[in-house]
């Protein structure tokens, strides 16, 4: 007699085991597929072009973004920080949205702004006048008044602001403040301009790049000071002091995380690393139009290379400070200008901006009707300015 119940047993397994090898050859299948078209995607230009503008969507064409729009009277200074579009006119300062929504009105009593901003802090400032502001988000955190004629200001992830004064008894005169808006000390530099400051992420440092060109020759040089040090006597907390070749000109300094100090001269970059300073870019003989640390835990140049009797590309060199690699990135025409903050960088192509990440991959392409001259941008929004609007471009 047979068995029904084991037959319809057996049946029943080879349906199961027919649907599980289905499903796994399905699956197999679209694995590879998603193999091979990432393959191609990091390989073949032509296709990530092709799938950045019709599958992610990354280009993005004017009109059909979020605007601000301008008064025609209107002439204010704007600037991009944290979420939010920022702009100071007859001492209001509106903050809007990326939608393009107005959320925030300020009264501040500038009206030739400097502006720094780190995280969520944003700090203003009167250009060779007194006033400056620390704002938190949308709102204002605290205000402050100095002597002598304000050159720049500074603030870190954590609120720490270092404000740069001129036009006094000294040359250079750098008042810092906690985030609560309490003077920690002052110290002075007597014969030398102070060109750029940067507080580290620790709170625990100040750095000052500073030129001296009493000489035949400018002497550069940065000089660290101990911020603890100099709460309690502002005369003894220098640290360190890194003295470069004659004739060397440094523009720019920026602490990355874990103390590394990066350093910006006209001809190269440098890190600054366990009291070694160490070349990170070397110019040379390469035509660099553009160079930038105004990155987090990275570094870029701009080089132009021929690419025809009358073209050239712009080659994005991206340095990583913590193992030195170098991501880059290729445009087929001359760079205008670039932008950079956190890990975006803005390429201004002229009608079009090429927005990329530190890791080399386009993040946003936007196409203009007209040419573009002016933008602004921080690590999540930037603004394409006109004179009747403002663009606004999510990243």
């Amino acid at each position: 007699m047979k068995d029904f119940w084991k037959e319809e047993s057996i049946e029943t397994v080879k349906k199961i085991n027919k649907k599980k090898l289905v499903i796994t050859v399905i699956m197999a299948i679209i694995v590879v597929a998603i193999i091979i078209i990432v393959g191609l995607y990091l390989s073949n230009k032509q296709i990530r072009e092709w799938i950045d503008k019709n599958i992610f969507r990354k280009e993005i064409a004017q009109d059909t973004v979020a605007t601000i729009d301008l008064k025609e009277e209107q002439n204010g200074k704007i600037y991009a920080f944290n979420r939010y579009i920022g702009i100071l006119n007859q001492t209001k300062f509106t903050i809007y949205g990326n939608t393009g929504n107005q959320e925030e009105n300020l009264d501040i009593q500038i009206s030739n702004p400097i502006f720094n901003s780190a995280n969520r802090f944003l700090a203003i400032a009167e250009s060779k006048g007194q006033k400056f502001y620390l704002i938190e988000d949308k709102s204002i955190l605290w205000e402050g008044e100095t002597d002598g004629n304000i050159s720049q200001i500074h603030v870190n992830k954590n609120g720490y602001v270092a404000v740069v004064i001129t036009g006094t008894i000294n040359k250079t005169v750098i008042e810092m403040y906690n985030p609560e808006g309490k003077k920690m000390f002052t110290t002075f530099l007597a014969s030398t301009r102070a060109v750029d400051v940067s507080i580290s992420n620790d709170n625990k440092y100040l750095a000052i790049a500073e030129v001296d060109t009493a000489g035949t020759m400018i002497q550069s040089s940065i000089r660290i000071l101990s911020i603890d040090k100099a709460e309690d006597d502002p005369s003894n907390s220098l640290e360190k002091t890194y003295t470069s070749q004659s004739g060397k000109l440094i523009t720019n300094v920026k602490y990355q995380d874990r103390d590394k100090l990066i350093c910006m001269y006209t001809d190269m970059i440098t890190q600054i690393e366990n009291e070694q300073e160490s070349a990170l870019i070397e110019i040379g003989d390469k035509k660099v139009t553009f160079q930038s640390i105004d990155l987090e835990n990275n570094a870029c140049y701009v080089e132009e290379k021929s690419s025809g009797l009358f073209t050239a590309d712009s080659i994005v060199n991206i340095v990583n400070i913590d193992n030195k690699e170098t991501k880059q990135y290729t445009v087929n025409y001359v760079a205008r200008e670039i932008y950079s903050y956190g890990s975006i960088i803005a390429l201004n192509l002229g009608t079009e901006i090429e927005f990329i990440n530190t890791g080399g991959w386009l993040v946003k392409r936007y196409i203009s009707n007209q040419e573009i001259t002016n933008i602004v941008v921080s690590d999540t929004i930037a603004g394409i300015i006109y004179r009747d609007k403002i663009e606004i471009i999510n990243l």
